[in-house]
């Protein structure tokens, strides 16, 4: 057999399409790969121009990322940038499978973990057993507070969020396939419909995934359709992000609370929602189920995992009266260091393609025999296309024949 490699060797891959080089992380289970080089430039004046110059011009950079045959459709992302703020010490842009998050608090933990490692924050005193580090977020700046030993970092990991305030409590939403649905909106750096799974006949902590993304998902359409978002600050924040299935116990327990978020296109969050935490604590002390500083436990329906969360003091966002909400977590480095090659002769490398199909459906992963793969969602899209036209032909058929 022969030998280890002693010299160093890069794969044959494409000299026009740089190399990225990559670190992983989990918070929770949820994953976050985060960009170290590779990526161009992202111009623009304030972190939400750049926001939206990533997505209108490098976002192929986003889907050999996220997707397939590098990523996954639940993959997550950060792409670090300057920030305008003086009080920051990094810019972060979220990406998901469908584009560019407002605020995500499992990215936070593991970024200030991650910032700190990596010597993006000045080195804290050897003695020191915290370090602070301020992200710059798309929805504001987040601080976060890094447990540490001897200047480096041990894993747990909190968080104090942008003002949380709750939009619409008691919202009547009508849902294919369930009726009328009570329905909160709240935020928490993003915008999350919140309704008890057993409203719509589900057991959050039992139900099977897919249930729980259907159930979610029509939710989501339907509050989009039904309500319209507002942010006091930004039109670039107000979008409705996912809903946030729970298990209906909201007044204060020292027990943890099951939720499981689903947002973007059908991405199901491993973690508790570091955001969604973050909204959930804001509707809990707006209804009076909670008091500031009373820390609660919220467990997700996904993995188990637990993130921790309490209402440290009040603010105001606008004219809606809001809270600063602490989440705390724990993130762990799953591959330090990686290039992503991208090779020329890889009909799989990250291209957008169109299923070969009668649906011609556009989907952003491999193809398997010219058919929609991987994503169940647009494979149900297909299944219901090629059944609506079935449909019309054998109605064309009858009314010819």
């Amino acid at each position: 057999m022969a030998g280890p490699l002693t010299v160093p060797w890069t794969p044959p891959h494409d000299p026009e399409t740089p190399a990225l080089s990559v670190v992983d992380m989990h918070t929770g289970g949820e994953p976050l790969r985060i960009v170290l080089a590779g990526c161009p430039e992202v111009v623009g004046p304030t972190l939400l121009a750049k926001r939206r110059y990533m997505r209108q011009h490098l976002d192929h950079v986003r889907r050999r990322l996220m997707f397939e045959p590098r990523g996954h459709r639940d993959m997550y992302g950060a792409v670090l940038v300057p920030s305008e703020l003086p009080d920051a010490h990094l810019g972060v842009l979220f990406l998901n499978n469908e584009g560019y998050s407002s605020m995500c608090g499992h990215a936070v933990l593991a970024l200030g973990r991650f910032a700190l490692d990596f010597g993006l924050v000045p080195a804290p005193p050897s003695d020191a057993q915290e370090a602070l580090v301020n992200i710059h977020c798309p929805c504001g700046l987040v601080a976060a507070f890094v447990e540490c030993e001897g200047g480096r970092s041990r894993g747990p990991v909190r968080f104090h969020s942008v003002p949380a305030f709750v939009l619409a409590t008691d919202f009547l939403v009508d849902v294919p396939g369930h009726g009328k649905v009570v329905v909160d909106v709240a935020y928490g750096g993003a915008f999350y419909a919140f309704v008890s799974a057993e409203k719509l006949g589900l057991d959050v902590c039992s139900a099977k995934t897919r249930d729980l993304v259907a159930a979610a998902s029509a939710v989501t359409e339907a509050v989009k359709a039904q309500f319209k978002i507002n942010h006091p600050d930004s039109e670039d924040l107000a979008f409705l992000y996912g809903t946030i299935l729970t298990d209906g116990k909201d007044t204060y327990n020292e027990e943890p609370t099951t939720n499981i978020c689903v947002f973007a296109d059908e991405q199901v969050d491993r973690s508790p929602t570091g955001s969604g935490v973050t909204a959930r604590i804001a509707l809990q002390y707006h209804k009076g189920l909670l008091e500031l500083n009373q820390t609660r436990a919220f467990k997700s329906s996904a993995t188990g995992s637990v993130f921790t969360g309490k209402a440290v003091r009040e603010a105001k966002c606008g004219d809606f009266k809001a809270v600063i909400v602490e989440v705390a977590g724990q993130a762990h480095y799953t591959a330090p260091v990686v290039r992503l090659l991208f090779c020329s002769m890889d009909k799989m490398r990250y291209e957008e393609r169109k299923c070969f199909s009668i649906c011609g459906l556009a989907f952003q992963h491999t193809e398997y025999r010219g058919e929609c793969y991987v994503c169940h969602r647009l494979n149900s899209q297909h299944q219901k296309f090629i059944a609506k036209m079935k449909s019309k032909v054998q109605t064309f058929l009858k009314v010819e024949g």
